[in-house]
């Protein structure tokens, strides 16, 4: 899967392509019996994600900032907005002083993924049901700074550049996402986590580039497909399993950036989260 696939549209193993769209790779599932949780979930990719999601019996859970940008997108889910996340903007620190982008896009759903992992442990295992975790990453991890990670200089000034600030933080979304498989295959728990490229959307104005609804197919296969049961630590675009870049590979990577982020989120909350640990 690469250029050609993406301008011609031509589908891979799983029968899906760059053309697919979210309501056609989820066709005929039944998602009654699950429930999911979905950050950014009042716009673009998010918004439509939780539409067809809904559309297939899930419960929908949408995690916004605020209650009135759930409320909207609670009554209008049919609404195409701009996408929500933080790409190539200048250089920022976040509330927390942390760098924006590398916040935004890595720091918050680290936590928040941590903070619901012991519910979601709870629930595979009386359920039975297959707990399914997905980062929304990007092609854009393969430009990213040299060392992939700056973890001695995060928020540098000096050295940051918006481009490959994205980019960095889009690799964190691939290592997370492979690290936490890692740990959960280790506890033998029935949760699987992998990382998917949505596709470029037409914000860009490029007429190969995707519309909102083929955006969302590849979080939707992922999250719902029979197919990929059992599957995990994998990264995944236009609906088929594809090999991220070397850095995103790198388990002792992976592992320094958990540790990390842990260092980093207790660095800057009030209390140290409980069970909340490093790797070593």
């Amino acid at each position: 899967m690469g250029l050609y696939s993406l301008i011609t549209g031509k589908r891979g193993p799983s029968g899906f392509g760059s053309a697919s769209t979210a309501e056609e790779v989820t066709q005929g599932i039944d998602a009654t019996h699950l429930t999911a949780i979905i950050t950014g979930g009042t716009g673009g990719i998010g918004m439509e994600t939780a539409r067809v999601m809904a559309k297939r019996g899930a419960h929908v859970v949408i995690g916004a900032r605020n209650m009135g940008a759930a409320e909207n997108a609670k009554t209008e889910i049919l609404r195409q907005n701009a996408n929500a996340r933080v790409m190539f903007c200048p250089y920022q620190l976040s509330e927390d002083g942390i760098e924006l982008q590398f916040a935004t896009n890595h720091i918050g759903h680290f936590l928040l993924t941590n903070l619901l992992l012991d519910t979601m442990k709870s629930t595979a295992k009386s359920s039975g049901v297959e707990g399914r975790i997905l980062n929304l990453s990007s092609i854009a991890h393969i430009y990213t700074y040299k060392e992939g990670i700056q973890f001695d200089s995060i928020n540098d000034i000096c050295r940051y550049s918006d481009k490959k600030a994205y980019g960095q933080s889009k690799l964190a979304n691939i290592l997370h996402a492979n690290e936490l498989s890692r740990q959960l295959q280790e506890e033998k728990v029935n949760i699987t986590v992998n990382s998917v490229h949505p596709g470029f959307l037409k914000f860009f104005s490029f007429y190969l580039w995707k519309n909102i609804p083929q955006g969302a197919a590849t979080t939707c296969y992922v999250a719902l497909q029979p197919s990929v049961k059992g599957v995990t630590g994998k990264y995944f675009a236009d609906c088929n399993q594809v090999t991220p870049s070397k850095l995103a590979r790198d388990e002792t990577l992976g592992q320094k950036l958990w540790d990390f982020s842990v260092k980093l989120i207790n660095s800057v909350s009030k209390k140290n989260y409980m069970g909340f640990e490093e790797t070593s």
